[in-house]
């Protein structure tokens, strides 16, 4: 496959998925970030595996939280781990940045103290994930709207640092290096000559926003002719490393981000190779001031984030820009509310945008993230609103929502080859009765004293399915994933009661006569065509796999 330079990437993006897999656009290589693919299921793990047969891939995570005191997953590490056994990119990063405190999972890159303590930290944690990993990861210098007090380095002096005791290298984001200096009065280029020649691996172009607080690390405009004379100033200290477009939200068509690719890469052409690194200098750590408590920092922190009345104590490890705390609080809001929104459309839709950011605000104080994958987070929304006052009046929302997350979750679930339908017709009738039949991975069944499926269907664009009236009518459900796409289906109570005996281990046999117990005139037939186009019925063997 032609590319327009070996050395220059995008990242790839679900709403890009379908141009990439029908016209393979000329880029050197893809970045994805790691704690999309972590469930290595679903059409996102489909689409993954089919393009890194033509692109050689990066993994770029956001949810480590490297420098967290209290709160490393372990557990997200060998998820980690094991994403990168099995898709074997060219590179792995992560952030200098920390998000958790004991079992509460921020979500959020927030910005580290330059201090002692955090640097004997960050090589720990490095050390244990480039272990984990077998191979050298690299550390992206970070956006910030604000410093600490404890701070004892620049953030470019704490990278090499990083990079001299552990080895790993450095991603080298520009555009950030642009918004620090905005914000914090920083010389970047003082900071590109606090790095070696040889340690940064790869360099991270974007887009800002300047606001009235900050200016703010969007990724969501095309890169500013500020942050490219730094590339070219990068480039001509570091030589022509992997370079990355990034671009994530206000996502344009994927033209846009191969012309901004196409641009950074006729300027890399211009520069050499990057060289050897050069011998690395005696360390200074032991002339650093004393270092303050990194958890005590970390927890007053997390507490201002969620209540205004604890921002006092957080602020005081805070060194000027007091006001930009409301930033990081801001982000964290909007992170809740963009992610419950896309679990809970036909919620949001039915109280409307206004109520369900309220919503969203009350169940993330009450139900903290407890893991570093946002597609995680919204698992006990449907319990929050079944003990939410404000929405006592509408009891059929806990059950909406236990549908919604259904849903949500097959899109990530295993998949299954479905059982053929000429081996089924070729059993005998003794080997019919006794198949042990499973559901697909992606299935779920539920039951309600409330019209959810219709109501769901009603919310559905193009469906002319009218809203149910009365709601409070029994509904069955089944979700299911035809075609990579998650889909709720109506049942009545017989095939409510088959599919519920098989979800159960039962064989197809007793499936059947539970079904007729409730309906004396089962169509077998048309019911099983139906299961069989939708993918529904597989085999124990297949579905153990």
């Amino acid at each position: 496959m032609d590319t327009l330079h070996p050395d220059v990437g995008i990242g790839l993006r679900a709403p890009h998925y379908r141009a990439f897999l029908e016209r393979r656009p000329k880029v050197g290589w893809l970045e994805v970030h790691t704690e999309n693919y972590l469930d290595r299921a679903g059409w996102d793990w489909e689409v993954l595996t089919t393009l890194r047969r033509d692109y050689p891939l990066s993994l770029h995570g956001v949810g480590l939280g490297l420098g967290s005191a209290r709160g490393f997953a372990d557990a997200h590490l060998e998820r980690v781990r094991a994403l990168a056994e099995r898709i074997e990119p060219f590179l792995v990063s992560e952030h200098l940045s920390w998000g958790a405190v004991q079992e509460r999972q921020l979500n959020d890159l927030l910005p580290l103290p330059l201090s002692a303590a955090a640097l004997e930290l960050l090589c720990e944690r490095v050390q244990r994930v480039q272990e984990a990993l077998r191979r050298p990861i690299l550390i992206e210098n970070v956006s910030t709207y604000l410093r600490y007090r404890d701070d004892a380095l620049t953030e470019a002096e704490f990278l090499a640092e990083l990079a001299r005791r552990t080895g790993c290298g450095i991603l080298l984001d520009v555009n950030n290096l642009f918004v620090n200096q905005a914000n914090h009065g920083e010389d970047a280029r003082a900071a590109l000559a606090a790095i070696r020649p040889g340690t940064v691996g790869e360099i991270h172009l974007a887009g800002h926003l300047v606001t009235e607080a900050a200016v703010v690390d969007h990724h969501g405009a095309p890169v500013a002719p500020a942050v490219w004379d730094l590339y070219r100033a990068a480039l001509a200290r570091f030589g022509r490393v992997p370079t990355l477009i990034e671009w994530d939200t206000d996502l344009p068509e994927l033209e846009v981000l191969v012309a901004e690719a196409e641009r950074a890469g006729a300027i890399a052409m211009r520069f050499d190779p990057p060289r050897p690194a050069d011998p690395a200098p005696p360390g200074a750590a032991a002339s650093w001031p004393p270092a303050g408590a990194l958890g005590t920092i970390q927890e007053d922190f997390a507490a201002a984030l969620f209540d205004a009345a604890a921002e006092p104590a957080a602020l005081a490890h805070v060194a000027g820009h007091g006001a930009r705390f409301a930033l990081y609080r801001g982000n964290q809001t909007a992170t809740w509310d963009k992610v419950l929104s896309a679990a809970y459309p036909v919620l949001r839709q039915l109280v409307g945008e206004e109520f369900f950011t309220a919503l969203a605000r009350a169940y993330g104080r009450a139900c903290p993230s407890d893991s570093p994958d946002l597609n995680r987070f919204g698992a006990h929304f449907a319990a929050f609103l079944a003990g939410f006052e404000h929405v006592a009046d509408y009891p059929y929302f806990p059950d909406m929502a236990r549908l919604e997350w259904a849903l949500h979750r097959a899109y990530y679930a295993a998949d299954a080859a479905p059982l053929d339908p000429a081996t089924l017709a070729a059993l005998s009738p003794e080997e019919f009765e006794t198949l042990p039949v499973r559901l697909h991975p992606s299935c779920a069944l539920l039951a309600s004293d409330y019209a959810i499926g219709p109501l769901w269907q009603a919310h559905q664009p193009g469906r002319g399915v009218a809203f149910p009236a009365p709601l409070a009518a029994p509904s069955q459900v089944l979700v299911c994933r035809p075609r990579w796409k998650p889909e709720c289906v109506p049942l009545d109570a017989a095939a409510y009661a088959a599919l519920h005996t098989l979800a159960g281990g039962g064989a197809l046999g007793g499936a059947l006569d539970a079904a007729f117990e409730c309906d004396p005139d089962f169509d077998v037939a048309a019911h099983l065509q139906q299961w069989l186009a939708l993918s529904l019925l597989t085999t124990h063997e297949t579905a153990a796999a």
